[in-house]
């Protein structure tokens, strides 16, 4: 029988890598909105930095949850 726990590991760190580089786009994109909208309309800052903490901190959540599948994924 073939040995494929090196292939499944591969293939696991390529997922953890996507989520983590999903993660960090999305939290780019997260932050330039929030500065364009800061500048459109300085009164709201701290409204759009809350929801802008929320968001991120969600986004993060959700990588985190992806980077643990993948090494999850990995050990079977």
């Amino acid at each position: 029988m073939i040995e494929m726990t090196g292939m499944f590991g591969s293939i696991a760190a390529i997922g953890a890598g996507l989520a983590v580089l999903g993660a960090g786009l999305g939290i780019g994109r997260i932050g330039g909105s929030a500065v364009e909208a800061i500048a459109r309309n300085p009164e709201a800052s701290g409204k759009i930095q809350t929801a802008m903490l929320i968001a991120a901190a969600l986004v993060e959540g959700i990588a985190l949850f992806g980077v643990v599948v993948g090494f999850l994924g990995a050990k079977q």
